[in-house]
């Protein structure tokens, strides 16, 4: 029998066990002996989950003081820390990137698949808000930041022009793709495991929101337009902005901070609605949501509008604003919409798992299979686990 390719897998960071941690966990049960590579591994974090007995490669920066928690701060050397790992000894190397995942360095007889989250936001789409957010707008501080950002857009660009093949996690991240490297890329939709998430009964009499609190997701908009309305809403999630969210927050409004996998799937299946204010790549937390049965209030743009179904599986609201959320949520309060769980859950089925797994395993037989002269069906035949049939969506 044909022996399968030494796969590698390189992520940006593992901080925390968030939405880009569980897309490398379903990839590792196909390839569960794939060593990770990464900038910074927060190995407190991640006790108990499969990550943690795992082989786990950091990088310099993780060495450097505060990374775990303030890794960021140390955006210019990303590249160089990047480039610095040595993946010689394998065939296939899988990277997931939001960053600089991607600009590892392969040979011409390996084959490099990039999953990409999203183009790197504070170099692209983001660029002026982050300036401004930051206080770097003007001044001479400024120009530094300018620079900075102008050396990684050049950087990334020719980083993405070594990748073999591009994956995009929604239709939205593939348009800033090929607007940011000019490229085409494929979409693979990110795995939601729906078996983990239950609607519950009764539903409770609050909103929530589930996300990383930083900046560009916008969590400051939910807090001030809930503490705005007085309806009870539950924010879960740690990050930069959780002192300033708790300035903000009325006492109608709970701060939760970091809870575990099984605390939000309880919370989110007793929930009234699911709320979501940023401009999303995709979103695997209004999935999640829709899988507990919990309605989706979401901005309607970037990734959102491939993910709810408006009046069947959640509403949107038009502009990112606190006046255009109040309003979006005063409407689904006086709705006579019941959202059936049933069409909640088979909307949340489109991005199962098993579906993306065996979507994974294609890429990679296409792509690296015919190199090598393997039979594409090896990947079928020896994953007993992922045996996936035609009646699969």
């Amino acid at each position: 029998m044909n022996a399968g390719p030494r796969v590698a897998l390189v992520q940006d960071a593992l901080p925390y066990m968030g939405g880009a941690e569980r897309v490398l966990e379903a990839v590792l049960e196909i390839f569960p002996d794939a060593p990770i590579f990464t900038l910074v591994f927060n190995r407190r974090r991640f006790k108990g989950t499969v990550f943690e007995n795992h082989p786990v490669y950091s990088s310099f920066i993780d060495r450097l003081p505060w990374s775990n928690r303030h890794y960021r701060n140390y955006l210019p050397l990303f590249p160089l820390a990047i480039e610095q790992i040595d993946l010689r000894g394998f065939d296939v190397i899988l990277s997931f990137s939001y960053a600089v995942a991607h600009g590892v360095l392969t040979r011409p007889d390996q084959v490099h698949i990039s999953f990409t989250y999203t183009p790197l936001r504070q170099a692209w789409t983001n660029y002026h808000g982050f300036l401004k957010h930051a206080g770097l707008d003007r001044g001479p501080k400024s120009w530094t930041a300018r620079l900075l950002l102008h050396y990684l857009r050049l950087w990334d660009f020719s980083a993405a022009s070594r990748v073999d093949h591009l994956v995009a996690i929604s239709q939205w991240v593939s348009g800033l793709i090929r607007k940011a490297y000019r490229r085409s890329s494929s979409v693979i939709y990110p795995p939601v495991d729906l078996d983990k998430f239950q609607p519950g009964w009764p539903r409770e009499n609050y909103y929530i929101a589930v996300s990383r609190l930083a900046s560009h997701k916008r969590v400051d908009l939910i807090v001030e337009a809930f503490s705005k309305l007085g309806l009870p809403l539950i924010v879960v999630g740690d990050g930069p902005e959780y002192e300033h969210l708790a300035r903000l927050a009325k006492p109608n409004v709970r701060l939760l901070g970091w809870q575990s996998d099984r605390q939000i799937r309880g919370l989110l299946g007793k929930a009234k609605a699911f709320v979501h204010a940023a401009e999303e790549d995709f979103g695997i937390a209004i999935v999640e949501a829709q899988a507990a049965g919990c309605p989706a209030i979401a901005y309607g743009g970037g990734g959102a509008l491939e993910t709810v179904i408006s009046g069947s599986t959640g509403v949107f609201f038009p502009q990112q604003t606190v006046e255009s959320l109040v309003e979006s949520v005063e409407r689904f309060e006086s709705s006579e919409t019941i959202f059936d769980t049933s069409d909640l859950r088979w909307n949340a089925g489109r991005f199962s798992k098993k579906r993306f797994q065996h979507e994974v395993i294609d890429l990679v037989s296409r792509t690296w299979g015919p190199l090598q002269s393997r039979d594409h069906k090896y990947w079928l035949e020896t994953n007993e686990q992922l045996r996936v049939t035609q009646q699969i969506r």
